[in-house]
């Protein structure tokens, strides 16, 4: 791990708050200020949590859904078991045809709310990285359009960059409120952002622009 990345995660607000607070990411606080400020998630919701490793999303989801929610969390790596007993976790890959039959068998009815922190291997070419990012953007509305109740909410991190807006008009096509997002705890210099779709419309609207 490069010593430039390990010095400025330690002089990190969040990080510390996280380490100091046991959760698993500093990426807890970023779903749970969204969240607060936004009202997607409820109590008793049913959660899906995409690329959900190391856990941090799924603590902040969690704590909002309570004991009565449900809360599923997909990553390609294995993630360390949370001790309530309504939270789940698989691994999968979400580019995977199967991926939602083997979603859907799991819940206990449609989701209420898909989230995405999925990330590429970042490979520091940026309209390489930008690419693959929209990509793993697109499988996560692929899930989202395919487990969504009617008038249920997506959360999904895109980075910056020359495709963003073309995603960001498919997600006008599908959610009745589309909003921008810029969380606190997203580090300033970093270009992710992330879109908050509410109001899902119906997974007919798109056609097969964002299947995988």
């Amino acid at each position: 791990m490069p010593k430039r990345w390990v010095r400025g995660n330690r002089k990190d607000y969040f990080y510390l708050k996280a380490k100091e607070e046991d959760y698993r990411s500093r990426a807890y606080y970023k779903l749970l200020q969204a969240s607060q400020k936004f009202q997607f998630i409820k109590p008793q919701d049913v959660v899906v949590d995409l690329g959900a490793a190391p856990g941090g999303w799924l603590q902040a989801t969690r704590k909002i859904v309570g004991s009565k929610g449900f809360v599923l969390g997909i990553d390609i790596v294995k993630i360390e078991p949370l001790e309530y007993p309504n939270v789940f976790t698989i691994v999968g890959d979400i580019t995977e045809p199967d991926i939602v039959d083997r979603i859907k068998a799991i819940l206990p009815r449609q989701a209420d709310v898909v989230i995405s922190d999925v990330s590429p291997h970042v490979s520091g070419i940026w309209e390489v990285d930008h690419a693959r990012q929209i990509d793993l953007a697109n499988s996560s509305m692929h899930i989202a359009r395919s487990v969504l109740r009617d008038k249920g909410n997506f959360f999904v991190k895109l980075f910056q960059g020359d495709l963003f807006n073309s995603f960001l008009n498919r997600m006008k096509k599908s959610f009745a409120d589309v909003k921008v997002i810029k969380p606190q705890a997203s580090r300033k210099e970093s270009a992710e952002i992330y879109i908050l779709g509410l109001g899902f419309i119906g997974k007919d609207i798109l056609g097969s622009s964002c299947e995988i």
